[in-house]
């Protein structure tokens, strides 16, 4: 499993578009993506949790976390991504004392 952060900017959102940017937002990492945003709607952080396959590598993350919020259909500006392999992640139990 990867999460995918991507940092942008929208361009040109009309009343519709910003009322689903809005229904969108959250700070959960789902496969559909949610948004983070700022009040005036334009500058947004896109969450997305995207499968990881036997030899996926961030490349392919980030063209799914890309597919997922071209679906959400409003225009837009990538500034930058930030990719997290899950399966790279170590999680340290606490022995009991």
């Amino acid at each position: 499993m990867f999460r995918v952060t991507i940092s942008g900017a929208f361009d040109g959102l009309d009343e519709a578009s910003r009322a689903a940017v809005r229904e969108a937002g959250g700070a959960a990492f789902t496969e559909a993506g949610s948004f983070t945003f700022d009040e005036s709607l334009s500058a947004f952080t896109f969450r997305c949790q995207v499968p990881a396959g036997q030899g996926d590598g961030e490349a392919e993350a980030t063209r799914g976390a890309l597919a997922a919020l071209d679906a959400h259909g409003h225009a837009y500006r990538v500034l930058r991504t930030a990719v997290t392999d899950m399966r790279d992640i170590k999680i340290r139990r606490r022995r009991p004392a």
